[in-house]
């Protein structure tokens, strides 16, 4: 007999069980190794990022299996909202998904029904071949999905803080993740996402968030921000990078050993 399977908690339901804020970082390399480093952290969530990380469908589910033996709740980010690519995450076995550049609420209600199967939605119905459902060894698998999978839409232009709380009203939207940088190159602040603008728009998506129920996230790579973010309400954020941090990491190991002019600070 085949081994009956359950799917792990999603990203939302496991905020909704927290008694504290969860943290996460991106793992942007698109390196399995670098994933299940992130995974083994202690942090309660990492991002695999396809928008901006050199990541296709077969590294992106080597990166789901190499967390998959980790406490952590994978969260993919597409490229974009396209309903196929979403229809091919999902199968992928991808339960988490944040959509970037959503910016209205008709925008986000159309991704609602590309991660549901119809007559609530349009995904197609191919999980019995797929990761998905565990080569249909996740009972009810078809009639359950939509519990399995967990909608995030990405707040980051002046256009959807402008109509945020219509965003986080939309049925099928589970959470809001705000993304400060690039809200602030749509604001003319490139660079700048401590400008007070910039907070503000970020302060007026968590609470629409909470007013409508749901729960917000924020990228928050400074400390500062992301404190001053969790003291507003932020149930979770993600305070790092996998790049950033190998990046920052090997400068101060340059700087460290080896002087302004080149030469060996010691000999060995």
């Amino acid at each position: 007999m085949p081994i009956r399977m359950n799917l792990p908690e999603t990203l939302t339901a496991r905020v909704a069980a927290s008694d504290r804020p969860l943290v996460g970082m991106w793992v942007c390399s698109g390196s399995p190794i670098m994933a299940e480093i992130a995974a083994g952290s202690g942090l309660d969530w990492v991002l695999i990022d396809a928008e901006h990380s050199p990541n296709g469908l077969e590294s992106i589910l080597a990166q789901l299996y190499a967390v998959s033996a980790y406490p952590v709740a994978p969260v993919v980010r597409p490229p974009i909202g396209d309903t196929v690519l979403i229809k091919q995450y999902l199968d992928l076995g991808v339960q988490n998904l944040l959509v970037p550049m959503v910016d209205s609420a008709a925008q986000a209600a159309e991704l609602a029904r590309a991660v549901r199967y119809p007559s609530d939605g349009v995904r197609g119905v191919g999980a019995a071949l797929a990761r998905s459902s565990r080569w249909n060894r996740v009972d009810r698998y078809l009639h359950d999905a939509a519990s399995t999978i967990s909608l995030t839409v990405q707040i980051e232009s002046a256009t959807a803080v402008g109509v945020v709380e219509e965003i986080a009203a939309v049925d099928g939207v589970d959470a809001l993740f705000i993304g400060p940088a690039d809200l602030a190159a749509s604001m003319g602040l490139i660079g700048q996402q401590s400008h007070p603008d910039v907070v503000e728009g970020v302060l007026r998506s968590i609470r629409a968030g909470i007013a409508a129920g749901k729960p917000v996230g924020v990228n928050a790579f400074v400390p500062a921000d992301a404190e001053r973010y969790l003291a507003a309400g932020a149930s979770f954020v993600s305070v790092g990078a996998d790049v950033a941090i190998v990046a920052r990491a090997s400068e101060a190991l340059a700087d460290r050993f080896i002087p302004a002019d080149g030469s060996s600070r010691a000999s060995y």
